[in-house]
């Protein structure tokens, strides 16, 4: 979380963070992320795996084989359609069981965000999602045999304190290199990145 916090002071630094859409999100998000966590304690594991898959299949074909970019508007919608959007966020981000930046990044981009500005904004929705998120799957699996030993609920704590330092040291370092890529370059990164975490949930589902 601490990383997290991090990684969006940098993005706000640089100016790169909307604040608006990200206070118009706040609510929305966290209704999806309540409604992807009760249905992580009913639903099978293969249905976390299909969407991730089908998510990150889309995303990477974008970032990856799009010669220009794919927009849907040159803006966010006004109205109900922005808190959909970020209960759509919301929701995916718990199914998939990630921070929230990669759906809001395919998001924003599709509504006429440059890719700093989507990454930046990304950033706070990550924040967005992290704690809601922790604290429904805690309660999702709090009564769920099979647990790991050091799991609170679907939460493993070890890896927390295994993966924690990593993403401390690296947060810095990965937000300087997102602002001084060239847009075409941080998205086929991303894109290939994600193609290959597809792949590897494609092949469990074999």
């Amino acid at each position: 979380m601490q990383g997290r916090f991090r990684k969006l002071w940098v993005h706000t630094r640089k100016g790169a963070l909307d604040a608006i859409l990200l206070r118009r999100w706040a609510l929305p998000v966290l209704l999806g992320v309540a409604a992807g966590s009760a249905a992580a304690r009913i639903a099978p594991a293969e249905l976390f795996q299909i969407v991730f898959a089908g998510v990150a299949s889309v995303m990477a074909a974008k970032l990856i084989f799009a010669k220009r970019p794919w927009v849907l508007r040159d803006s966010m919608p006004a109205g109900i359609a922005t808190g959909l959007y970020g209960s759509l966020v919301g929701l995916l981000s718990a199914l998939m069981g990630i921070g929230g930046g990669a759906i809001s990044n395919l998001i924003l981009t599709l509504h006429g965000f440059s890719v700093h500005r989507a990454i930046g904004t990304s950033a706070g929705v990550g924040v967005l999602v992290a704690v809601p998120g922790s604290a429904g799957y805690i309660l999702a699996g709090w009564e769920q045999p099979h647990r790991l030993p050091d799991a609170l609920g679907f939460v493993s704590l070890g890896a927390l304190v295994f993966s924690l330092p990593a993403a401390l040291v690296t947060t810095r370092l990965g937000v300087r290199l997102a602002h001084a890529l060239p847009r075409h370059i941080l998205s086929r990164l991303l894109g290939v990145f994600l193609a290959l975490v597809s792949l590897r949930f494609l092949l469990l589902l074999l």
